[in-house]
């Protein structure tokens, strides 16, 4: 398993930006998928994107178009560009990593970064 730490959140007026960062452990970082994940007061978490060791990408459809996704092997490091950032966003965002075959569930998760939209 990888430990994950979590960094770049903070508070963002509604259409401002972030880039969240998701700084990994272990020598095997590039064989993960990654993913994003976010829960907000009284609701359940949500995932919000994910990055395959190959590069591919995924989304939440409420994502699409604002968030995107990267990752840097060579720095064991994901990112995720929050743009057009509106109040709905507020939550804690996860990272997470799972190996080839299993599930985020079961993977790796950092502590969590808050995001702050004001409206």
């Amino acid at each position: 398993q990888v430990q994950l730490v979590e960094s770049g959140g903070g508070l963002v007026q509604a259409g401002g930006s972030l880039r969240l960062s998701c700084a990994a452990s272990g020598r095997t970082f590039s064989s993960y998928a990654l993913g994003w994940f976010r829960q907000a007061p009284g609701k359940e978490r949500e995932f919000v994107a994910a990055i395959r060791s190959g590069g591919s990408t995924y989304y939440a459809d409420s994502m699409k178009g604002r968030f995107a996704i990267s990752r840097d092997n060579a720095k064991n490091t994901v990112y995720l560009q929050m743009n057009s950032l509106n109040p709905e966003d507020t939550a804690v965002y996860y990272c997470a990593a799972r190996k080839v075959g299993t599930t985020f569930e079961n993977g790796s998760w950092g502590q969590g970064t808050q995001v702050t939209v004001s409206s």
